[in-house]
């Protein structure tokens, strides 16, 4: 195993190893401070992006008073200077009342802001379109700011799913599970579709498609705005299960259509209707009706539709491109695996050019692939053992394919380009970090959002090859920063690499506690994840509960995190032992982080304890009941204890079919260990999680007390999965770290 530091880790830790007691507990960091405004992560803007032109940067920004409440910016690359579009609180100055289904939606999204959350671009680069409290608004940047906004729906249905045609002339949203249009200019509005009720939904995506593929819509516009493919989902096999969402004086009681691992799932079919004469084709999809179809795109012409089929038990994929004029399909390439297939939206056509872009972790590690549209192999781009994240988009002209990769450093995400003909990779971002990036339709032009453990989040608008236009919120971490003061005393991580059994190595993240001691023996919290589909440790602000390890160490703590085997962006090699058993091989790399903890002399071996939410929540409790001699103390919020409880997209990817895996699923649920609990064990969860249903805590309360086996519990009324809101959050995290302080010290 090795250890290394970023940047002035050494040195800041010597630093703040010399504070003084009053100068730490001056301006100290506080639960109350990290869920209060201004936000501590500074004002950087959230969805930039480009108009189509390159003439303008828009970008939402919440209000200095109110963080969560998001405003419309714009940055003028003529006068280069900011300034408000669309005030949401002028247009709607109370709370939005949201529905059911754009609750559900937001959860999905991990969406938890108000005011305006999101807009579009139409191609003209003259029209903004948003939603805001169920209705849709337009956006003239021809007309005067007072006469720029304009209102196209006013009803007391919700509206979802908003777009604007290729050629902005329409908007194209859901309602009452059937797709509509409005006219922009008139403000004529037509139905689309209208068999939609009961079970039938056209255009939406069914839940596994919103909450483990990554699809949100299920409608796609051409790009000659003359044709909408949609999908239509049938519920009708899909079980009714009884899921009670309970609130402070009242409950509901929901009859959701809930597909558990192993039970039907939704009938889909794909359509295609033509605009001018509202006639419907139905696309070939083939016989089998047990699959899923997660993604769909139009190729260039706007006479061929190309999607994605995937297997029920997803070790198959194919690309299919269907005809529109007789719906009949052609399989363009196949991909297969003995594990799983890991979904992407990395499909590009060229304009210009017969051919396709594609991703494959065919060879152990997610690269690019260059074909032709009869699925012939032109050349592999990339290659190499380092993963390929996300395609950005192609610059045809310059003969150019631009993504982001992690092949300098697996803590990094850098931009890079690599030439269609095939060649030298070059790396085009600079700053060690991770960056995240957003390019103009012309390919010229690229939106930077990047940070590091000592940079919080920045934006800039660069050259394609990197060349700094301007700073749209350069953020610098000076004394006008809100995190400035207690960043002065925050404890900064350390980073290293540990041996998996097999060999493999796995990155690690570490806080010490300040002020530092070497003397001394501190406890420690592992805050873990440990599920598929999600890497932690990175060089990058703000990751997941920075502000609370920074908490925690000036209360003392050492603060530990452990990407093990099954994690995302390391390869398929590095994710397929969990195939068929969950909670193994995850603990097992666990382990091997508290050993190497145990070799640190500052380390107290006997006070490790363990902090985890949703899959972490899992190995929380799996960790409590397997290996209850290292870990003493846990917390685990929103776990799943029982896999037949969760969803058949997510859990059959891992563990497969439960007819297949009987054997897989019993060892991977936490009820065989529960004997093993020894040390203080408190579970959290909000009341009305739809995801990890509230179900999977009371299944194991239930067991626990039958066992005569001790815990503490904290349940939100209300709280979904992600337990949001900042007196919710707050008290959250109050009472974790308080459980530690109790427990662990």
């Amino acid at each position: 195993m090795k250890k290394l530091a970023i940047g002035m880790v050494i040195g800041v830790s010597i630093m703040a190893a010399n504070l003084t007691v009053n100068e730490l507990t001056a301006n100290e960091l506080t639960v109350e401070r990290i869920y209060s405004d201004p936000s501590l992560d500074g004002p950087a803007p959230r969805s930039v992006k480009l108009s189509p032109d390159g003439s303008r940067v828009t970008f939402l920004k919440g209000k200095e008073d109110e963080q969560e409440r998001l405003d419309l910016w714009e940055y003028n690359l003529k006068d280069r200077k900011s300034r408000i579009l669309v005030d949401s609180r002028a247009l709607l100055p109370g709370e939005e009342n949201l529905s059911d289904e754009e609750k559900a939606r937001r959860e999905r999204m991990r969406l938890f802001a108000k005011g305006i959350i999101s807009y579009y671009w139409g191609d003209d680069s003259k029209t903004l379109l948003f939603p805001l409290g169920g209705d849709i608004f337009a956006y003239d940047l021809t007309k005067p700011a007072d006469k720029a906004t304009k209102q196209l729906t006013k009803t007391e249905t919700y509206e979802t799913d908003i777009k604007l045609s290729p050629n902005g002339d329409f908007v194209s949203f859901i309602r009452e599970q059937n797709i509509y249009l409005v006219n922009v200019k008139t403000g004529k509005e037509q139905q689309l579709t209208f068999d939609g009720k009961d079970t039938i939904k056209n255009g939406m995506a069914e839940f596994v498609a919103q909450e483990e593929m990554g699809r949100l819509t299920g409608y796609w516009w051409s790009p000659d705005s003359k044709k909408i493919a949609y999908l239509q989902v049938d519920e009708s096999p899909v079980n009714i299960e009884k899921r009670y969402e309970i609130n402070a004086e009242d409950f509901t009681v929901f009859e959701q259509r809930y597909p558990s691992t192993g039970t039907n799932n939704v009938l889909i079919k794909l359509a295609v209707l033509d605009l001018e004469s509202n006639q419907i084709t139905w696309v070939d999809t083939g016989k089998a009706t047990d699959i899923y179809i997660p993604r769909v795109k139009w190729l260039q012409d706007s006479k061929r539709l190309s999607y994605q089929w995937q297997s029920r038990d997803q070790k198959t994929l194919e690309l299919r491109f269907a005809n529109i004029a007789s719906g009949e399909y052609q399989v363009a390439l196949t991909e297969k695996a003995d594990t799983w297939l890991n979904l992407t939206k990395d499909l590009r056509f060229l304009k210009k050019a017969e051919q396709f872009i594609w991703t494959s972790e065919r060879d152990g590690f997610r690269h690019i692939y260059l074909y032709d549209l009869n699925g012939k192999l032109i050349r592999q781009l990339t290659k190499g053992d380092w993963v390929v994240d996300e395609v950005y988009g192609i610059d045809e002209k310059a003969g150019l394919v631009y993504f982001d990769a992690n092949k300098d450093s697996p803590l990094e995400q850098q931009l890079y380009s690599v030439p269609l003909a095939g060649g030298e990779i070059k790396r085009i971002t600079q700053g060690n970090g991770v960056h995240n990036v957003s390019f103009a339709k012309s390919m010229d032009v690229f939106v930077d959002y990047f940070s590091s453990v000592e940079q919080p989040s920045q934006v800039s608008l660069r050259k394609a090859d990197g060349e700094l236009i301007t700073w749209l919120e350069q953020n610098k971490l000076d004394k006008t920063h809100p995190y400035f003061d207690y960043y002065q005393k925050a404890s900064k991580p350390e980073f290293g690499t540990i041996k998996a059994v097999d060999g493999q190595e796995m990155q690690y993240r570490l806080y010490k506690p300040v002020p530092f001691d070497i003397n001394k023996k501190y406890p420690v919290i592992v805050d873990v994840y440990g599920g598929p589909h999600a890497q932690r440790v990175r060089n990058q602000w703000g990751a997941r509960n920075t502000y609370w390890h920074h908490l925690m160490a000036s209360k003392g703590f050492i603060i530990f995190s452990l990407d093990n085997r099954g994690s995302w962006n390391r390869g398929k090699k590095f994710e397929d032992p969990i195939y068929r058993k969950l909670g193994e091989v995850e603990i097992q790399d666990q382990v091997k982080g508290v050993e190497f903890l145990k070799s640190l002399l500052y380390v107290d071996a006997d006070k490790i304890g363990m902090f985890g939410w949703s899959y972490g929540g899992y190995m929380t409790i799996m960790a409590m009941f397997k290996e209850p001699e290292i870990f003493k103390v846990g917390v685990s919020v929103a776990p799943v204890t029982d896999w037949y409880l969760y969803d058949t997209h997510y859990t059959e990817r891992y563990l497969d079919h439960p007819k297949n895996n009987k054997e897989g699923y019993e060892a991977s649920n936490v009820f065989p260990y529960l004997d093993g609990l020894q040390g203080d064990l408190m579970v959290i969860h909000g009341m009305a999680d739809d995801n990890v249903l509230f179900t999977n805590s009371t299944k194991l309360y239930k067991a626990l007390q039958d066992a005569n086996k001790p815990f503490d519990q904290m349940n939100y009324p209300g709280s979904k999965h992600s337990i949001w809101g900042k007196k919710t959050r707050t008290h959250v995290f109050n009472t974790i770290s308080d459980y530690f302080e109790k427990h662990l010290k």
